[in-house]
């Protein structure tokens, strides 16, 4: 019986994670910036009055219109490599925080970059492969997004 209720526990536990590791600085993806409006082309900085809760991680949003859109089909909007920065998920296969003002829309996918120090690895990301640097990127993760 103790077997079961462990098994069972165990299980439940698994089922409340989140699938892949997010960078939650600040407690929310893109560090409380609004996912939906990064497909306007802007960074704007959502309110805790406009969030949820998806794959078991917080997202704020700046209008109750965005928040709706994104619970339409929340993994259109969702960063690519958890919201760590994309350049060097490919580059290096690390988990490196971003500045949620340092972004690109490419192929209908959100990627958010490290911008400080006078490096913008946005403006590398771009000078390189990208193509090259996204196929990278996707089995980069694969092996670090837990």
């Amino acid at each position: 019986m103790r077997f079961i209720l462990i098994a069972l526990l165990t299980s439940i536990t698994s089922l409340n994670a989140q699938s892949i590791d997010y960078n939650l600085k600040k407690g929310y993806v893109a560090e409380g910036y609004d996912v939906v409006e990064y497909f306007n082309n802007n960074a704007v900085e959502g309110k805790k009055s406009f969030s949820t809760t998806h794959d078991n991680v917080k997202y704020k949003f700046s209008s109750q219109k965005n928040l709706d859109t994104f619970l339409m089909a929340p993994e259109k909007y969702a960063p690519q490599y958890g919201g760590y920065c994309a350049y060097a998920v490919a580059v290096k296969s690390k988990k490196v925080g971003i500045d949620p003002e340092t972004f690109e829309i490419r192929d209908g996918k959100l990627y958010l970059f490290y911008n400080s120090w006078g490096t913008n690895t946005l403006e590398l990301w771009k000078k390189e492969n990208v193509k090259g640097l996204q196929k990278k990127a996707d089995l980069n993760w694969e092996a670090i997004k837990n």
